[in-house]
């Protein structure tokens, strides 16, 4: 679980909320709050953290021991909250550090980030449900239900949804991003 991670991270670094709050610009409040399993953190506090830490965003998931076959239910996956909480990712794959599939809903209008983003991976969203715009650098690319486009991560880049009805997608990375 996030909490048990991020609390292990603090404590190994022998960090308080507060000093933990005043390194990363994350409220201790928030921090606690996610300690506590309160609330489920956004995806930016995840990268900021695991940033932090100097750990890919995978590391916050206990899936250290993972067994060698792994089943991933409805309504037992971990998730994962986007920028201005619009957007929850579902994570498919246990963290192994070598590969991560989301399962991602954005709301009509909805973008994943206000600003493109980029990272040192390879990336692929299928479209399930919908049309997906796709904006990598100063293109932008249409995706729709059963389409997929793949993509080094490097480029900056979002997922946005400019239709009136959910897009339902699911994106692979490798190797998982903090």
């Amino acid at each position: 679980m996030i909490s048990q991670q991020l609390r292990m991270l603090r404590t190994q670094r022998g960090m308080s909320l507060r000093s933990l709050a005043a390194e990363t610009g994350v409220s201790a409040t928030l921090l606690s709050q996610i300690e506590r399993d309160v609330t489920e953190p956004s995806l930016a506090t995840l990268r900021r953290l695991a940033e932090f830490f100097g750990e890919p965003v995978s590391s916050l998931f206990d899936d250290q021991h993972s067994p060698p076959v792994w089943v991933s239910r409805p309504g037992a996956r971990s998730t994962i909250t986007g920028p201005r909480g619009k957007l929850r990712y579902e994570r498919l794959t246990p963290s192994n550090g070598q590969m991560e599939v989301l399962r991602g809903i954005l709301g009509p209008g909805e973008t994943t980030a206000d600003e493109l983003w980029a990272h040192s991976s390879l990336e692929c969203a299928v479209v399930v449900k919908g049309t997906l715009t796709v904006d990598l650098g100063t293109d932008s690319h249409l995706v729709g239900a059963g389409e997929a486009i793949t993509f080094d991560a490097r480029q900056a880049h979002r997922y946005r949804n400019d239709s009136d009805s959910p897009v339902e997608f699911l994106v692979s990375v490798t190797p998982p991003n903090p």
